[in-house]
């Protein structure tokens, strides 16, 4: 008989997130374990437990979940993860998803990719330098689009391209500034496809802008909270077309983010040697 499945949730928080947990929950996860405001200096002891608890042949039924507010802190506790596989000369399947900006990013990309071939688009993603907009892009340039990283700091959205360049040999990314008025038209000129990914609250792309843009044909906006990021664009649209181009808003994606999710979380006990991070979790959104 197979055993339970056991999820360890590892969140850089103080209180481990309430939504992450209910998710874990629907995916038909047998036990969860969750801990609060975990460092890396913690890491390694908790890994050990969870592999040295179980028999070689039964570890896939054991994974880590990593998740919190910062994704900085939960890039910090992944490494600090697979060192603790390296010295235990064992491993568990893990999956980083702090602030949902790898399920979010794959949402975005996966929607698009139902209307475009998003190997061929020029695409602009506002809030470039924020999580999930970093990752939007290392998706969009893994699948060959010319990428146009926005930022109101140009030298930041520069340092994101040379990630990606890094990760993506041969990708084709660009730093622009959206910091004025006079920019947005420059930053959106000849682009089919816009993904704004910034913070809550502010207007990244006027409504006046937006149609102007005569080769626009995709807009996917991830802001929930008024107003909305890309303006004219409504939080539950869903495929809906607006001024000649088809629009998301952020719960629009939304039912995509948690299928990839839950789909993710069900993905980790198939085999005890993943590693679930934005591309893992892109191909896996594809195959939905």
């Amino acid at each position: 008989m197979d055993k339970a499945k056991i999820l360890i949730q590892l969140d850089t928080d103080p209180q481990p997130s309430v939504f992450d947990r209910v998710v874990a929950v629907d995916s038909g996860v047998d036990h969860l374990f969750s801990y609060g405001n975990v460092k890396p200096e913690q890491v390694e002891g908790m890994i050990h437990g969870a592999i040295f608890t179980r028999a070689p042949n039964e570890l896939h039924r054991t994974a880590v979940f990593i998740g919190g507010s910062d994704v900085t802190a939960g890039e910090l506790i992944l490494a600090a993860v697979k060192d603790a596989f390296k010295r235990a000369g064992l491993r568990i399947s893990v999956m980083l998803d702090s602030n949902g900006s790898n399920t979010t990013a794959a949402a975005a990309v996966r929607s698009a990719v139902r209307h475009m071939d998003v190997g061929s688009s020029q695409a602009l993603v506002l809030g470039g330098t924020g999580p999930v907009g970093q990752r939007a892009a290392l998706l969009l340039a893994r699948n060959g689009a010319h990428v146009r990283i926005g930022s109101r700091q140009v030298q930041r959205a520069e340092t994101v391209c040379q990630v990606i360049r890094l990760k993506v040999p041969g990708a084709k990314v660009e730093a622009v500034p959206t910091a004025s008025s006079g920019d947005g038209p420059k930053a959106l000129e000849g682009r089919d496809l816009v993904i704004a990914a910034g913070a809550a609250g502010a207007v990244l792309l006027p409504q006046k802008i937006r149609a102007g843009c005569t080769t626009l044909r995709v807009a996917i906006d991830l802001n929930a909270v008024p107003p909305a990021g890309i303006e004219g664009i409504e939080v539950f649209d869903k495929a809906v077309n607006r001024e000649e181009t088809v629009c998301y808003g952020a719960i629009g994606v939304g039912g995509t983010k948690m299928k990839i999710h839950r789909a993710a979380i069900n993905h980790l006990f198939e085999r005890n040697d993943q590693v679930l991070d934005a591309e893992e979790i892109y191909d896996l959104a594809l195959r939905l």
